[in-house]
């Protein structure tokens, strides 16, 4: 059975494009996952640790018959084969990749929390999201991401870098 899932991905040390398109190219090769929509890609201001680069995020649907723990998994591969240490939280990093929502799945264990316990407090993932699924809700509190976003009323930080047209895969390889 084919789940749909939402990601965020994020960049700000090395190449931060070159970094999303390599992670995207590898969870659309997962065996039984394939990327059906990409986002346009946003250039945005550090959240939490602000004396470091600015980050290019994106965010991506995927179809997926990998449950959201095996996901995770394979979230978390790419990250540590892309060469992701991790230290400082909220800090630089190469490559972040996020579940954001799984279905309309609730979830939490001590390494998963579906939906992402802070997404609809971040413009930089919602704005994203948004550009290519604009009537997704939140499953636990029942509201519009739309609402959310109008209510964090937060753009500035959040600026258009490159346009995927479409939000087809194929484009996000040629921009």
């Amino acid at each position: 059975m084919m789940t749909t899932a939402y990601l965020s991905l994020g960049s700000n040390v090395g190449d931060s494009y070159d970094n999303l398109q390599q992670a995207v190219r590898l969870l659309h090769e997962l065996e039984g996952t394939q990327i059906t929509r990409v986002s346009s890609i946003y250039e945005t201001d550090p959240v939490g640790v602000t004396d470091q680069p600015a980050f290019l995020n994106i965010a991506v649907e995927a179809e997926t018959a990998k449950s959201a723990k095996d996901l995770l998994a394979a979230c978390l591969d790419i990250e540590a084969g892309l060469g992701r240490k991790r230290g400082i939280r909220w800090g630089p990093r190469i490559i972040d990749l996020d579940i954001l929502l799984y279905d309309d799945d609730i979830m939490e264990s001590d390494t998963l929390m579906i939906p992402h316990p802070r997404m609809h407090e971040r413009s930089f993932v919602l704005i994203p999201l948004l550009e290519i699924n604009p009537g997704l809700h939140h499953p636990s509190l029942e509201i519009p991401f739309s609402v959310i976003q109008e209510e964090l009323g937060d753009r500035e930080g959040v600026r258009l870098w490159k346009k995927n047209p479409g939000q087809q895969l194929n484009n996000f390889f040629d921009l």
